[in-house]
């Protein structure tokens, strides 16, 4: 019997630009690597305003030049339940974090992490928001994010009780 997929849970403001391009990175990371078919990843903002909607058009363009198509994604609003089917949280920033663990049901609180911080990039490091900046902001996103990414999968891959590779 194999183990139950981990689940990844990317969470910014509007859900349109630092999580949809997370999401990118650590699907594109994770089927490439020894994880695939093992880790599900999903993105969400915890505002509503954009739900139903692509990513902005600056992000498409952004993931697309780096060789990851976001185009079918959709944005969709944080939910309460999304603390009992996600394992992990992955905040983009303190403000989102603080916002997601607002909305966690009692004792799941702890599921919302900060994503370069347990990736073990940047004890307390956000990722900015690029939506009011131009193409160069998106493209500093994307490669924070995909070193979160890489992160991700390698902290996955060698974790004990991860449930996907090792003891």
């Amino acid at each position: 019997m194999s183990p139950s997929p981990v689940r990844l849970l990317v969470v910014c403001l509007g859900n349109i630009c630092r999580s949809p391009l997370a999401e990118g990175a650590l699907r594109a990371r994770i089927a490439s690597s020894p994880l695939a078919g093992r880790v599900e990843v999903d993105s969400a903002g915890t505002g509503g305003w954009h739900a139903g909607e692509p990513p902005d058009r600056r992000a498409i363009a952004c993931a697309r030049g780096h060789g990851v198509d976001i185009g079918g994604q959709r944005a969709r609003q944080l939910r309460a339940d999304d603390f009992q089917h996600f394992d992990l949280l992955l905040c983009a920033d303190a403000d989102n974090l603080r916002e997601a663990r607002r909305l966690a049901p009692a004792g799941l609180d702890g599921r919302a992490v900060l994503l370069l911080d347990w990736a073990g990039l940047a004890a307390a490091g956000e990722v900015p928001d690029p939506y009011y900046g131009g193409n160069d902001h998106f493209e500093e996103v994307w490669r924070l994010v995909d070193a979160a990414a890489q992160a991700v999968v390698a902290r996955l891959s060698r974790e004990p009780g991860s449930g996907i590779i090792g003891p």
